[in-house]
């Protein structure tokens, strides 16, 4: 059975959010449930599940919890007992075949980089997001796991983007683009222009530049940046969907007209909501690393949990990482 590491701490509403979400995804999927978390707070939320005994749940001792405003370096040194540390143990000695947190995202990187390491090759870890675009899905990395990089850095991003692509997305030979502020090669910051001459010649179906604009257009399969870029874009994106949806809703609401336009509307407001929800992704895989790791959003609900575990799950059943490991190895060769 594949079993699930969960830190129970981590996100703005755990444990309890993560813990319903978790437990979801176990009752409905084949496998196993590890929660890192101090054992008195987990047991009294698994308490709530009148089923919890019919479910492969085991409980990790962790007292230590990391919050979403600690310094991750400092508080993994200060917390051994940290339960983002000690899931990410568990992975790495075998008892997990992935790694699932919704908490201190800083945190999770380093320590799943220091459980797992780094695949051979892979100089950054890179956060690979799932974005709605008009033709379907794209995936955008970095989304904020290395926010310095070398031009090399985003050469490996655009190589396991690609691999996550093929296999997430069911893309046979998606398109890769370089996120700048202009479609000419000679555009943008020095690491994104010399980025650019290497991914000319990379083994990947490279389109050039894009700009921020054409990010949810569908012309890009796998969309290339720094994690500092990468984040902002992620945070805006948050932003609109959530002005947007409130700008149309209070304009709808303002006349008799308009109100009987959003009840007819409805059912299109619940498509666009599905479509752009991150919820229904659940989380983002952590390329590069060793072992599997998916980090989901601080203020994920337990349907986002749900849905990270889910994707933790079948990432697991169909070997990501030794997907992204084989490209990595073909483009080396091909590239010497």
């Amino acid at each position: 059975m594949i079993r699930i590491a969960v830190d129970a701490m981590g996100g703005d509403d755990g444990p309890r959010t993560i813990v319903d979400g978790a437990v979801a995804a176990a009752r409905h999927l084949e496998l196993g449930l590890l929660l890192a978390g101090a054992s008195p707070v987990v047991e009294s939320e698994l308490s709530r599940h009148a089923d919890i005994g019919r479910l492969d749940v085991r409980i990790l001792e962790a007292p230590d919890v990391i919050g979403m405003g600690e310094s991750p370096a400092a508080a993994l040194r200060r917390k051994p007992g940290a339960s983002i540390k000690v899931a990410a143990e568990a992975v790495a000695s075998g008892e997990a075949s992935a790694l699932v947190s919704m908490g201190n995202s800083g945190a999770t990187v380093m320590a799943a980089y220091g459980a797992f390491g780094l695949l051979p090759g892979v100089g950054r870890p890179a956060l690979a997001t799932t974005v709605p675009t008009r033709e379907g899905s794209a995936v955008l990395l970095d989304a904020g796991a290395s926010v310095e990089c070398r031009p090399g850095h985003l050469l490996q991003f655009a190589i396991m983007g690609s691999a996550h692509a093929r296999m997430a997305l069911g893309i046979e030979h998606p398109r890769v683009g370089l996120l700048s502020i202009g479609e000419e090669e000679s555009k943008g910051t020095e690491l994104v222009r010399e980025a650019h001459q290497l991914l000319k010649n990379a083994p990947v179906r490279f389109i050039g530049n894009i700009e921020a604009r054409d990010v949810y257009t569908g012309s890009a399969d796998v969309i290339v940046c720094d994690g500092f870029t990468g984040n902002i874009v992620l945070k805006i994106s948050e932003g609109l969907v959530d002005t947007v949806e409130t700008l149309l809703g209070d304009e709808l609401s303002r006349t008799f007209s308009g109100r009987v336009g959003s009840l007819l509307s409805r059912r299109a407001f619940r498509r666009f909501r599905k479509r752009v929800d991150y919820s229904e992704y659940g989380g983002a895989p952590l390329l590069g690393v060793a072992r599997l790791c998916i980090i989901g959003h601080g203020r994920s609900s337990s349907k986002a949990v749900r849905n990270a575990v889910a994707m933790a799950y079948r990432f697991a059943a169909h070997p990501l990482i030794e997907r992204v490991e084989q490209d990595l190895a073909a483009a080396s060769v091909l590239q010497r």
